[in-house]
């Protein structure tokens, strides 16, 4: 189990900026679609989705650096446990 959390914790880490450039590529292709009209509209679209998304792609990296890292490899099972 815990060579599968490993083994996760580098596809998380590898995701996490492919999402972010995916997002990215999207932004510039829907923005450069858009007629003059609707392209203030898009842009501002697309500059909430990237600001939402961003932190949550960093969370996934700092996730899946610790379950690389095997910091997940024991997981307290009672509260006497945690220092």
């Amino acid at each position: 189990m815990n060579a599968i959390k490993k083994l996760l914790g580098y596809v998380w880490m590898l995701l996490a900026p492919a999402l972010i450039c995916f997002l990215l590529y999207e932004a510039v292709q829907k923005i450069s679609a858009a007629n003059e009209i609707q392209r203030a509209n898009v842009t501002l679209q697309w500059v909430i989705i990237l600001l939402v998304f961003t932190p949550i792609c960093v969370g996934f990296f700092i996730f899946g650096k610790y379950a690389s890292a095997n910091e997940y490899a024991h997981l307290p099972e009672s509260s006497s446990e945690i220092e």
